[in-house]
């Protein structure tokens, strides 16, 4: 009920559950692993992100970010840089197979092993984020307490 009148209840509503719940307290990790543009001081709604933060996004190394608008080229660079295919295609992997051609529009494509996974780039930038996360000092501090 406290989250009913929220703007952005989703953003608060699973922590405050997750840090209630006494099984869960202090497993969790004070970051929602988004890179977020805010004006400092912060203001209800953060920057639209534009092209020119590309490279803060990938250097943050967070594997989601906010918010895009609509049609965004930064979108169609992490489509193509990071994710290795077109705007309009599949993401490649082990268990999705376009017959050689990862940027098929149409539903051309066969399934292949879906419990591959083959850790690439941004599984290295998670790793990073994570580590320096629970490295930090004041780890434990941040935790639910």
């Amino acid at each position: 009920m406290y989250y009913a009148n929220f703007l952005s209840s989703p953003e608060g509503y699973f922590h405050t559950v997750i840090c209630n719940a006494e099984e869960f307290r202090n497993t969790t990790v004070n970051h929602d692993l988004h890179f977020i543009s805010w004006d400092n001081p912060p203001k209800q709604h953060p920057h639209f992100l534009i092209i020119d933060d590309f490279q803060r996004m990938v250097d943050s190394n967070a594997p989601f970010a906010r918010k895009f608008g609509r049609n965004v080229s930064a979108l169609d660079k992490i489509d193509s840089e990071l994710l290795g295919c077109n705007a309009d295609g599949f993401v490649p992997g082990g268990w999705f197979s376009t017959q050689g051609n990862a940027n098929v529009t149409v539903p051309d494509y066969n399934l292949k092993n879906i419990t591959t996974l083959r850790p690439g780039p941004g599984a290295e930038r998670l790793k990073r984020l994570i580590t320096g996360l629970i490295s930090a000092e004041d780890f434990h501090a941040k935790q639910c307490t």
